[in-house]
């Protein structure tokens, strides 16, 4: 991973809040399960060490869980922990939702191209007699 795709996923993490938090047990299987679970969901997450309580450092309790799940860490600040797993099916779904949107704004723009078009042909009126256009410049040349 370069350092500007790095510097991508900390921005983007920075409004993240911390899917959970662990503790006085370390990294347990139910921890690794749960971060799993998390990237498959969401390709970043952002996890918190209890500093207190936790028996490692979070640098290698970070490492551990990396490892564990195939996962990269972004950054370890304090006790906050950033990591990036890509998720092709995530990727797929997000593509075909964009799809959609596009889809859609194609079918307003068409939409609002044939009100246009529909006001295009109704007659216009005069602010003072309530007479069409030509009526009114009808009346003018009499």
């Amino acid at each position: 991973m370069t350092g500007k795709e790095r510097a991508a996923f900390r921005a983007r993490a920075n409004r993240l809040e911390p899917v959970f938090q662990v503790g006085k047990g370390g990294v347990s299987g139910a921890v690794i399960r749960q971060t799993a679970d998390a990237l498959r969901a969401r390709e970043l997450i952002k996890v918190k060490a209890l500093l207190e309580t936790i028996p490692e450092t979070p640098k290698e309790m970070a490492e551990k869980l990396a490892a564990a799940t195939g996962a990269e860490v972004i950054q370890v600040i304090g006790g906050c922990m950033i990591f990036y797993k890509e998720n092709p099916e995530l990727r797929a779904a997000e593509k075909e939702k964009e799809k959609r949107k596009k889809e859609a704004a194609k079918l307003q723009k068409l939409k609002l191209r044939v009100a246009d078009r529909r006001d295009a042909r109704k007659p216009r009126y005069s602010a003072n007699t309530k007479k069409s256009t030509k009526e009114f410049r009808g009346s003018l040349k009499k």
